[in-house]
């Protein structure tokens, strides 16, 4: 990336936003067709987030909806998406930027995206005095990653704690695991990067 001006980590990113925004569309025009469904996690403080204040206060950082059987309302534009979702027998619209969106999966398919924000992409910004094709920051052990691999694991295959709220669900943003051969596919711009 260097000191050329052509960000790619953020080029993909919108790119891969573009992917979120279409599926979203798709449904919106279309509905959700066989088994698909979407979770969806954002970051509720995120400027341009609008949620009801008791849902803001039980998840004061992120949280996951799911679009599946019943929701209502969904619009989609260039920047975000807006949907009703029924929490406690109470329909809710909330409103959600793409900037805030930390995650896109469809489980029907083991299709997922993660993304960072700003500041995590300024954070993996390659530093002044790093090594030349590094990112500043030292690299883990390839046990260490190994381990760090297992407990996200594991972490996954427990039962995610899930709040019902009607038919919309909220679930606390998982920590996605590594993709285990023949496993989801997660898609993360880390990837991507020059290691």
């Amino acid at each position: 990336m260097g000191d050329s001006g052509l960000r790619y980590d953020v080029m993909v990113e919108a790119a891969l936003r573009g992917v979120m925004r279409d599926a979203l569309t798709h449904a919106a025009r279309h509905g959700l067709p066989g088994a698909h469904h979407f979770y969806l996690s954002f970051r509720t403080g995120h400027p341009g987030v609008q949620l009801d204040d008791a849902l803001k206060a039980r998840f004061p950082d992120e949280m996951t909806i799911v679009l599946q059987h019943q929701f209502w309302d969904l619009k989609v534009e260039q920047d975000g998406f807006a949907v009703t979702l029924s929490f406690s027998n109470a329909p809710q619209r909330l409103v959600v930027p793409f900037a805030a969106v930390t995650a896109f999966n469809d489980p029907s398919v083991n299709f997922g995206l993660q993304f960072q924000s700003l500041a995590e992409r300024t954070a993996n910004k390659p530093t002044a005095d790093a090594a030349p094709g590094s990112h500043g920051t030292p690299k883990p052990a390839p046990e260490a990653q190994r381990e760090n691999q297992r407990e996200n694991q594991r972490e996954n295959q427990r039962e995610p704690k899930t709040a019902k709220a009607g038919q919309g669900q909220v679930t606390p943003l998982p920590k996605p695991a590594a993709p285990a051969a023949g496993g989801e596919k997660v898609v993360a711009l880390d990837s991507f990067r020059k290691k």
